[in-house]
C-alpha cells in the first residue's frame, strides 16, 4: 500500500495548490510534513507561471500545530538536535513569508500553534466561520517562539501578549477582528472565496504584483524619513519605465486586457 504523501502539491495554470495532507492527525506538522511544504514554496517561487500559492488543509482542520509524537520524540534529543528541528520548522515558515509569489491560505478549519503561525505567515487568509483558533503552547510548558515575529505582526503586540500568555481559545470572527484573518465565510463559500481572491491577484502585473509584496516586507517599521522617500521613489521609477508597465498603462488606454490577464 502506498504512503500517503504529508503536502499534495499540483500547479493549476497560475496557482500552485499546496495541501497539508494528514487529516488523521488534523494535519499537524512533523519532519517530512515541514520538509515537504518548504520544497513546495521554494518551487513555486522559482517557477515562472506560478503567479499565486494557494494553501489548505485535508479533512476538518486546517493545521493543529506540531504532530504530539514528534513532539514527544523532540523531548529525548539532544540541545543541538532539537536546535536543528526548529531551524527547519523556522525555515518553513520563513520560506512562506518570504516566497515572492503572494501565498492565500483558504482556512477549513481550526489552526493551533504553528498551524496559527502559519496563517500568519501567508499574504492573505480567508476562513471558515467555523473555524478556531489557539495559541496553545503555554499548556503544554512551551513557548511560541519560531512563530512568534508572524503571529504578532498579523495579530498586533497586545493581541498576542494576552494570547500567547493564556492560551484561550478564539473563533474566526475574533481572529478577523484581530487582523489575523482578512475574511470569513461559510464553510460551503470557502473554495469560492478563495479562487476569486487568486483570480483578482493574477488579473494584475505579476511583477507588480511581487514587487508590492517586496514592498510591504521592506518598508514596514521603518522610520518615515528621507531614506525612505528616496527608495519609494526609486522604486516608482524604476517600474515606470518596465514592460509590464508600459503594457499595462497602454491596455488601460487603449481599453484591452494587458497581456498577462489573456486566457
Amino acid at each position: 500500500m502506498a504512503t500517503q504523501a504529508p503536502l499534495e502539491a499540483a500547479v493549476d495554470g497560475p496557482v500552485a495548490r499546496l495541501t497539508l495532507n494528514r487529516p488523521d492527525v488534523r494535519n499537524a506538522f512533523d519532519d517530512t510534513l515541514i520538509a515537504a511544504l518548504s520544497a513546495a514554496m521554494r518551487q513555486a517561487a522559482d517557477d515562472p507561471k506560478v503567479r499565486v500559492v494557494l494553501l489548505t488543509g485535508a479533512g476538518k482542520a486546517f493545521c493543529a500545530g506540531g504532530d504530539l509524537n514528534w513532539m514527544r520524540k523532540m523531548a529525548t534529543l539532544t540541545d543541538a538536535d532539537n536546535r536543528a528541528d526548529a531551524t527547519r520548522l523556522a525555515g518553513m515558515l520563513r520560506a512562506v513569508w518570504s516566497c515572492s509569489k503572494p501565498v492565500v491560505a483558504a482556512v477549513n478549519g481550526d489552526a493551533y500553534a504553528g498551524g496559527l503561525g502559519l496563517v500568519a505567515a501567508c499574504d492573505i487568509a480567508i476562513a471558515a466561520d467555523h473555524a478556531h483558533f489557539c495559541l496553545s503552547e503555554t499548556r503544554l510548558g512551551l513557548l511560541p517562539a519560531t512563530i512568534s515575529p508572524y503571529v504578532i505582526r498579523a495579530m498586533g503586540e497586545r493581541a498576542a501578549n494576552r494570547y500567547f500568555l493564556t492560551a484561550e481559545r478564539f473563533d474566526a470572527a475574533a481572529a478577523y477582528r484581530m487582523g489575523l484573518l482578512h475574511g470569513v465565510v461559510p464553510a460551503a463559500d470557502l473554495h469560492d472565496e478563495a479562487e476569486e481572491v487568486c483570480r483578482a491577484l493574477c488579473d494584475n502585473g505579476p511583477q507588480a504584483v511581487q514587487a508590492s509584496k517586496r514592498l510591504v516586507r521592506d518598508f514596514a517599521g521603518r522610520p518615515l524619513d528621507a531614506d525612505l522617500i528616496a527608495d519609494s521613489v526609486e522604486r516608482i521609477a524604476a517600474v515606470r519605465s518596465s514592460d509590464e508597465a508600459r503594457e499595462g498603462v497602454g491596455a488601460f488606454l487603449e481599453k484591452r486586457e494587458p497581456a498577462w490577464r489573456k486566457r
